[in-house]
């Protein structure tokens, strides 16, 4: 039989330039929703703690793990139960606020409604979830001197009891920083685009839901809240000589890691300044007209 020559060979068709195009271009777009999704490094994101001790988060990650604590301390749980609170939420939920898992779980804690832990619309928000975790963890004898693995465990009844652990570290910085030990330790970062605009009104509600009642402050777009009005859950008021109180720390970061839900511009206390159109700079020293060491200053952005 004779051979085929190369001319005469069927060639495989080549798919339009066009549809390759697109194909790059798809794969280029998705490339850039997963970074901000996740936190990618020009996306908006938040980290706490210092050197090579440090955890990177997003802002939905910050908001969400500022109420988690902002719900303990008000109800003058300790530091350790925050630290729980937060471990149980990282392994739970990856601190999202999240309408599945398994069977009728939802939520940062992933509750049942069907096992009592309230209804869908109570569970999927944060104050509510969250104070239902610190009831149940109340009641687990001696749960602040447990591991706490075995102290989430005895709340969460989970199929995976020892996966909390893990997430420890990153929790344990987490709640030091949003209960105010840990001053100036947690910073977030505006991203490129323009900072939407903050509702004042809303702010103090959530400000009202996260810590209970507080004193009024200055008229909007400024919100002073009095220092003396907020109490860390734990260990001494001081957070560092001569650097603020714990208790004005601990809202002042509650404020950076909700400045992406609230729209807000800056925070200031204790001679230090955030602000979002420097935020890659972090704590700064602020001005002289800044707030002073008993007041917490928020402005919101227009």
């Amino acid at each position: 039989m004779g051979s085929v020559s190369e001319s005469t060979r069927p060639r495989r068709p080549r798919p339009p330039r066009i549809a390759v195009a697109l194909a790059v271009l798809l794969a280029v777009i998705a490339y850039v929703v997963v970074q901000y999704v996740t936190g990618g490094k020009d996306a908006p994101h938040c980290v706490v703690g210092s050197g090579s001790n440090t955890y990177r988060f997003t802002p939905e990650q910050a908001s969400n793990a500022a109420t988690i604590s902002a719900v303990g301390t008000s109800r003058g749980m300790p530091e350790r139960a925050v630290t729980i609170a937060l471990a149980t939420a990282l392994q739970e939920s990856a601190l999202r606020n999240i309408r599945y898992g398994d069977r009728d779980s939802l939520g940062l804690f992933q509750q049942r409604p069907s096992q009592g832990w309230g209804t869908e619309k109570q569970i999927l928000d944060p104050v509510f979830s969250a104070g239902k975790f610190y009831d149940h963890l109340a009641k687990v004898p001696g749960y602040s001197r447990l591991p706490l693995t075995v102290a989430a465990q005895r709340v969460q009844r989970s199929g995976f009891p020892q996966a909390y652990a893990k997430h420890e570290p990153d929790a344990s910085l987490l709640a030091a920083a949003l209960t105010g030990r840990a001053p100036a330790s947690l910073t977030c970062t505006s991203g490129s685009g323009p900072v939407k605009a903050g509702d004042p009104a809303r702010v103090r509600a959530e400000l009202k839901r996260a810590f209970g009642d507080l004193p009024p402050g200055g008229a909007a777009p400024g919100i002073s809240v009095p220092v003396r009005s907020v109490t860390a859950g734990s260990g001494p008021e001081g957070a560092t000589p001569g650097d603020g109180s714990r208790g004005g720390w601990e809202l002042a970061q509650w404020a950076v890691a909700q400045a992406d839900a609230l729209g807000l511009a800056e925070v200031s206390y204790a001679g230090r300044v955030w602000s979002a159109e420097e935020s890659e700079d972090g704590w700064r020293p602020a001005p002289d007209d800044a707030a002073p060491m008993d007041e917490v200053r928020i402005r919101v952005a227009k």
